[in-house]
C-alpha cells in the first residue's frame, strides 16, 4: 500500500466519526420545531396533539390559581371572547412553580376557573414549567424559541403564529387586554395564511 493511500484511510477513520456526529441532531428538546410538534393532556386528562390548533393564533400561558396575577383569568377570557371567531386559541397550563400557587388537583383547578372566572379557553392538565422536571413544551419555548430564558412567574404569555411559531412573549404583569398584546394578536389574525 502507498504511504498516500495509508494517509487517506486514516483520515476517513478519524474524521468519519466527526462527520456523523455532525450530522445527528440535537434531541435535547425531542428536535421539535414548532409548538405544534408536542401532545398535552387536557384539563380532563385527554391526550390532544397541539397540532390540533395548526391554523389558529394561540396564546400559551403558564397559569396559578393562588396567585396576584389570577385575576387576569378575567382579561384572558375576554381576550377569548373578542377573537376566538376569528381563528384564536387560548391554551392555559397550570403550574404550581412559583410560591406553591397552585397547589390544587386538575379537578379542582378546573372548578375554580369555571367556577371564579367563566373560563371556557382550553385548560390543560398541571405541568411544570421550570426546572428538572420542566415539561418539554416549556423547554421548547424557553431554549429554542426567539424568546430564551427561565419562565419568571405565573401568567407569562408566549404568542404563537398560525404556523406553530412563536412570534412574541409577555411578562406576567402585561395584561392580556393591554394594547400592545392586542396589536400583535390582531396583526397575527389578519394574516391568513
Amino acid at each position: 500500500m502507498s504511504h498516500s493511500r495509508n494517509i487517506r484511510i486514516a483520515a476517513v477513520i478519524l474524521f468519519l466519526p466527526l462527520f456523523v456526529f455532525a450530522q445527528t441532531p440535537d434531541r435535547t428538546v425531542t428536535g421539535q420545531t414548532t409548538v405544534y410538534s408536542f401532545a398535552m393532556k387536557t384539563i380532563n386528562g385527554k391526550e390532544m396533539p397541539l397540532s390540533e390548533y395548526r391554523g389558529n393564533v394561540l396564546l400559551v400561558v403558564n397559569v396559578a390559581s393562588q396567585c396576584g396575577y389570577t385575576p387576569q383569568y378575567k382579561d384572558l377570557q375576554a381576550v377569548y371572547e373578542k377573537y376566538k371567531d376569528q381563528g384564536f386559541r387560548i391554551l392555559a397550563f397550570p403550574a404550581n412553580n412559583f410560591g406553591s400557587q397552585e397547589p390544587g388537583t386538575n379537578e379542582e383547578i378546573k372548578e375554580f376557573c369555571e367556577t371564579n372566572y367563566h373560563v371556557s379557553f382550553d385548560l390543560f392538565s398541571k405541568i411544570s414549567v421550570k426546572g428538572e422536571d420542566q415539561h418539554p413544551l416549556y423547554r421548547y419555548l424557553t431554549m429554542e424559541s426567539p424568546f430564551p430564558g427561565d419562565v419568571k412567574w405565573n401568567f407569562q404569555k408566549y404568542l404563537v403564529d398560525r404556523r406553530g411559531n412563536v412570534v412574541a412573549m409577555f411578562p406576567s404583569r402585561v395584561k392580556p387586554t393591554d394594547k400592545e398584546v392586542e396589536r400583535h394578536l390582531e396583526a397575527l389574525l389578519n394574516d391568513k395564511l
